[in-house]
Parts: structure tokens; C-alpha cells; sequence
């Protein structure tokens, strides 16, 4: 794992800290805005919020963990969450081309990083 991304990862944990940045990752590229994994958790339990009770259960889940990640925040990372992500595989638009989406990814799996956003705006 790249120690300058993992301090970047961690920055963004513990004091917030957000970073345009775009990743290799198996030749894909995907690009956004560094986010906490605790307010990553945290929007993706509010998507689950107002469903059924499976969909609250999971929701409920989502929260406590995102109180985890706060409390944890000091230790090893092994994801990376970026908001306003976008994937770029060939010379294709990217994916999702409509929206703003949060990402998930492994930071084992990242082969390389610069700083910067792509913008796919004409």
C-alpha cells in the first residue's frame, strides 16, 4: 500500500479532509473528492432509512458502523471513499455520467494516483 495515499486516507478520517484525486485501478480510472469512511457510512445509512424493516435494520447497521469508523479512525485503513466519484474505463463517458455518487474502494488494490479530478464537461 502507497504510504502518501494511506496519509491522505487518514487525514480525511480523522480532520475531514478533502483531496480531488483521480486512482488507477486495474487500468480503470476513478476519480473524486477524498471523504471521511465515517460520513461515507453515514449517507449510505440514510439511503436505507425510510424502507421496510430489513431496509431499517440495515440502516441501523450502516450507523453503527460509521460510529465505529469515527472512534477507529486513528487505526489501519484498508478503504479509500471518494464523493462525486466518477469511473473511466477506455475513452468512453465516464460512470455514473449523470449524478453525484460516493465510492468505495480498497486501498491494496489502487496501483497508482495523481492529484486532480477529471472533469468530462465538453
Amino acid at each position: 500500500m502507497d504510504d502518501v495515499l494511506v496519509t491522505f486516507v487518514k487525514a480525511a478520517n480523522n480532520y475531514d479532509f478533502s483531496l480531488d484525486i483521480t486512482l488507477n485501478i486495474n487500468g480503470a480510472l476513478v476519480s473524486g473528492t477524498t471523504m471521511s469512511a465515517e460520513d461515507y457510512l453515514e449517507g449510505i445509512s440514510n439511503v436505507f432509512e425510510e424502507g421496510n424493516d430489513i431496509s431499517q435494520a440495515i440502516s441501523e447497521k450502516l450507523a453503527e458502523a460509521s460510529k465505529a469508523a469515527k472512534e477507529e479512525s486513528n487505526g489501519d485503513v484498508s478503504y479509500i471513499h471518494l464523493k462525486n466519484a466518477q469511473v473511466y474505463n477506455g475513452d468512453g463517458d465516464p460512470t455514473p455520467s449523470e449524478g453525484e455518487f460516493e465510492w468505495r474502494g480498497k486501498l491494496d488494490e489502487v496501483d497508482g494516483f495523481f492529484l486532480g479530478k477529471i472533469s468530462s464537461e465538453d
